[in-house]
């Protein structure tokens, strides 16, 4: 079922991201402060989706984002190739100190009863220095996009990125392309800039173009000021809350026509349930 949804048959590209890609450390269960060794991925909450639909589904698929010129961003272009996703890179210099910089997650698995740990170092990220007219979205679009995709983590990271999406889903439409948004919510990202306020309020402005919205509970509230539960009183995995929130979603952006989400209940680091 398309849900309504005029998804395009052809296209160069099934799937295009825009947003960061970083570079994670992982010490797997140890906790960093005990970690001698990490394991460095290439991730990205925009990327992700991507990467994961070229290698698990083998679509055409790509990534609008900033590459540095330093090792970091050879690590990272490397990796974006392998797994075959097409990039289109806004270039940015190193200055050997201080940056522009990939930006930096660390994140621990956590194990048992202790939670996983993630923080970051987005110091002068070169990902956070986008702006509109950053991209040529008439060439890119040329050949044809079929699906565009953002989300929340990188519309948080300054100004310019969320007015950056909201050129780059506005170009997207005119391409006939179906859009959507991950609401993906982080409170320390939003944090450092306004907070929940400057969030629904940008969040808001993005969805005027948006097809499909992807997001929890949390999220809704958090990102787009939707009344619904306490997030600490979710129910074990029963979606009839979650409806109500989706009626009150479409109600107030009857744009979009798609609500996406995923239920899941912790009982610990290593056991989740998911619906």
């Amino acid at each position: 079922m398309n849900e309504g949804l005029k998804i395009p048959r052809e296209g160069k590209l099934d799937f295009l991201s825009l947003g960061a890609v970083v570079h994670r450390l992982d010490p797997g269960i140890v906790p960093f402060r005990k970690a001698t060794e990490c394991q460095i991925h290439v991730s990205g909450g925009e990327y992700n989706v991507a990467a994961n639909l070229a290698d698990c589904f083998r679509l055409r698929t790509g990534i609008a984002t900033a590459m540095v010129d330093y090792p970091i961003g050879e690590l990272v272009a490397e990796r974006v190739r392998a797994m075959g996703v097409k990039p289109f890179y806004k270039r940015f210099e190193h200055d050997g100190v201080s940056g522009p910089n990939i930006a930096t997650v660390y994140s621990d698995r956590g194990y048992g009863v202790r939670a996983p740990v993630v923080f970051y170092n987005r110091s002068n990220e070169a990902a956070a220095l986008l702006k509109p007219g950053d991209f040529d979205w008439n060439e890119i679009f040329a050949g044809g996009v079929r699906w565009f995709h953002s989300g929340g983590i990188f519309a948080a990271l300054s100004t310019t990125t969320a007015e950056l999406i909201i050129e780059g889903m506005q170009a997207a439409k005119a391409a006939g392309a179906v859009t959507s948004f991950d609401l993906n919510f982080r409170e320390k990202l939003w944090k450092r800039s306004g907070g929940r306020d400057r969030a629904v309020e940008i969040i808001g402005r993005i969805v005027e173009n948006v097809d499909v919205l992807v997001g929890n509970e949390e999220d809704l509230q958090a990102g787009l000021g939707i009344p619904g539960p306490e997030v600490a009183a979710k129910s074990k995995l029963d979606p009839s809350a979650f409806f109500s929130m989706i009626d009150r979603v479409v109600k107030k952006h009857p744009q979009i026509k798609v609500v996406a989400t995923t239920l899941r209940e912790v009982f610990s680091t290593s056991r989740h349930c998911w619906g």
